[in-house]
């Protein structure tokens, strides 16, 4: 039987070759009619905290200096709102970096588990996602570029799939990423381009195949096993929902944004991690300039990552080995040259935005791209103080360019009230908020 690549667990499959980037790259034709631009949102997470003495800027509102680890923000300053001393107060315990990486999006406490019963929350990409459904052919995109770690991190006692996902539908199922930019490619066209035949039928029924054959072979398998494979079967779920979505017989009143280059498709494998990062968030902004979703998370990393570095001058480790600087000079140097790399990502991303014109606008200014981490300081697996920034105005509800210095211990849900509020998603409460964040929202 064969399979569309849509459907294709994340962790498998080819990549993007830099040719093809260079062509991502160009500008998309717009699509002439299109009325009133969207609101878009996007969550990037960065694993293992920053090194603290490098991350906030100096002084406060619109009169601020970037730090070093922001630098690369600078041609960016009027579209960045830098975040200080926010936190998640539900993730304050626990061992380690699940129970508050896991609930970066979610603002709630995770269920220490091995993994037969997790528990968290639905994280606030999937709130926005959920409330305007139907207006776009895909309700939201989930990227990464490292498979789902699998099994019990002893050390802590937590499974390692709530390291995997920051994004969650349900506080039981954490949603599949996209691991390979040529999927998502092809899914974004073929999502565009709607159902065509009885391709999506065929991978439904595929897909009830396998969660079939999965759940057999659960009462044959001893604990452990019965654990793997509930990981994979809340994976599977997820897709098969997205499937279901596909098949549906609705008409289709929306229309693309911008036209897809149907030719465009990659063949070659990503080089390096660089160029891997580089083409996910390549298919962000070609998202959002189609309008295909407007809703997107990536992960940098899954928790704990230790992706090597040594790609960057400078650098001779792993990123999770760094973070653990023990104030070494060597390694809080390093450290903070990997946090910096990340902040040029995210400034990529940011400039493939500002640079799509809508109008008298650009998809910059119509959207809410958080950039941040679950830890502060990641020698200490520290909860306060959040590296946050938050760039694009929002369609004008975000007062952009400041460096808003809160209170010690504000609640980060506040933040997330704020963003669902400029995305016309607005919501009395979420998880432990207390109302919305001072300063940063217009009238």
């Amino acid at each position: 039987m064969k399979i569309s690549r849509r459907t294709i667990l994340s962790g498998a499959g080819v990549g993007l070759g830099l040719p093809w980037l260079e062509a991502m790259a160009a500008p998309l034709p717009t699509v002439d009619g299109i009325g009133k631009p969207p609101q878009r949102m996007a969550m990037l997470y960065m694993p293992n905290g920053v090194n603290p003495w490098a991350w906030t800027p100096e002084g406060k509102g619109a009169d601020f200096k970037l730090s070093p680890t922001l630098q690369p923000l600078q041609d960016l300053k009027s579209y960045i709102t830098v975040l200080t001393n926010l936190w998640n107060e539900n993730s304050k315990s626990g061992d380690g970096h699940y129970v508050k990486e896991a609930a970066w999006l979610t603002c709630q406490t995770i269920k220490k588990t091995p993994g037969e019963d997790i528990a968290n929350g639905i994280s606030v990409d999937q709130l926005a996602a959920h409330r305007i459904a139907g207006q776009t052919p895909l309700p939201s995109l989930e990227l990464g570029v490292t498979p789902v770690a699998i099994g019990v991190d002893a050390v802590v006692g937590y499974t390692r799939v709530y390291g995997s996902h920051i994004a969650w539908s349900s506080p039981s199922m954490p949603l599949a990423r996209e691991l390979n930019p040529r999927s998502v490619y092809e899914r974004l066209f073929r999502a565009s381009s709607g159902p065509q035949g009885n391709e999506a039928k065929m991978d439904a029924l595929l897909l009830d195949r396998v969660l079939g054959d999965a759940k057999r072979l659960r009462t044959q398998v001893g604990t452990a096993d019965r654990v793997r494979l509930d990981e994979y079967m809340s994976v599977m779920r997820s897709l098969e929902e997205r499937v279901q979505r596909a098949t549906s017989t609705k008409e289709r009143t929306w229309k693309a944004r911008a036209a897809m280059d149907p030719k465009a498709i990659p063949t070659d494998r990503p080089a390096d991690h660089s160029e891997h990062v580089r083409l996910m968030l390549d298919m962000i902004a070609t998202a959002f300039q189609t309008d295909t979703t407007r809703v997107a998370t990536f992960m940098f990393g899954n928790a704990v990552s230790n992706v090597s570095f040594r790609f960057l001058e400078g650098v001779s480790a792993g990123h999770h080995d760094v973070s653990h600087h023990q104030k070494d000079a060597d390694k809080l140097r390093q450290y903070q040259l990997i946090n910096r790399w990340h902040v040029e990502q995210y400034a990529y991303l940011l400039r493939r935005l500002r640079n799509m014109q809508e109008g008298e606008s650009n998809v910059l200014d119509n959207s809410m791209v958080l950039f941040g981490s679950a830890l502060s300081d990641g020698d200490r697996h520290y909860p306060h103080n959040l590296p946050l920034v938050l760039a694009g105005k929002g369609g004008g509800r975000i007062n952009a360019g400041q460096h808003l210095v809160y209170g010690e211990d504000t609640q980060m849900a506040n933040l997330y009230v704020s963003m669902l509020d400029a995305f016309g998603t607005p919501v009395g409460r979420f998880a432990d908020s207390t109302g919305p964040l001072a300063g940063l929202l217009r009238a």
